[in-house]
């Protein structure tokens, strides 16, 4: 499991919807004040509060396809709904920094915001190597 290469890539896949996008800021105003994504629940805005739900569920997903090593084909399904989620969050935070009329309240964009763009590569890296592993277990198995 873990020697796996689409293991590694869903693991991190995973620190980085779970954990670093807790950490990085998203964006900080003109008052100098950083925003968080913790900091965005407190707003109680269905945009922000769907921002939280979907990173963690987007983590969980990850995390829940890595221990679906022996199916294959349902990894790959789990690793393609991670995917959406994940542009769904993309989507999400371009529409927010889009809306911004006269960029009032942002002014600097943050690191967090490249989080759901590196995941979704790595799910991608990652079902490419699944693929990979399911091709070679079906030679194999023509060869019986």
């Amino acid at each position: 499991m873990i020697q796996r290469i689409q293991t590694l890539y869903l693991l991190l896949s995973a620190i980085l919807s779970g954990g670093i996008s807790f950490v990085l800021p998203f964006w900080t105003d003109n008052n100098g004040e950083v925003y968080f994504l913790l900091d965005l629940f407190d707003t109680l805005d269905w945009k922000f509060v769907s921002l939280l739900i979907a990173f963690v569920l987007s983590a969980l997903l990850s995390l829940l396809s890595i221990f679906q090593y022996k199916n294959r084909k349902q990894q790959i399904v789990i690793n393609r709904i991670n995917i959406v989620v994940n542009f769904y969050l993309l989507g999400i935070l371009v529409y927010h920094l889009l809306t911004v009329p006269g960029e009032n309240q942002i002014s600097e964009k943050g690191i967090g915001l490249f989080i759901p763009t590196l995941v979704i590569v790595l799910l991608v890296l990652a079902n490419k190597a699944i693929q990979k592993d399911e091709r070679l277990v079906k030679s194999v198995d023509r060869l019986r």
